[in-house]
């Protein structure tokens, strides 16, 4: 007799939560002042560096979100600085 080999279902991967917080932050301080946006950019860029981190792992997905709002929260330290000024 032979046993039948039922389908497996693999999960799909996800969005880890610093990865989507991260994207946020980072669009939310283009749209703030200087100070706020300031402080999300470095936020942005802290939960980017945590999704990173935890794209790593094949069941989480995120990484290129992450490095993104990285991208966008160095972008965004360089646009509240410029607030500041003018």
């Amino acid at each position: 007799m032979t046993q039948q080999q039922l389908p497996t279902r693999r999960a799909r991967p996800e969005f880890s939560i610093p990865s989507i917080v991260a994207l946020i932050c980072a669009i939310g301080s283009f749209m703030t002042g200087a100070g706020l946006g300031f402080v999300l950019a470095i936020l942005a860029i802290i939960f980017g560096g945590v999704g990173v981190m935890l794209a790593i792992a094949p069941q989480t997905r995120g990484g290129i979100m992450s490095i993104v709002s990285i991208l966008a929260g160095a972008i965004g330290i360089i646009a509240a600085v410029f607030k500041l000024v003018l």
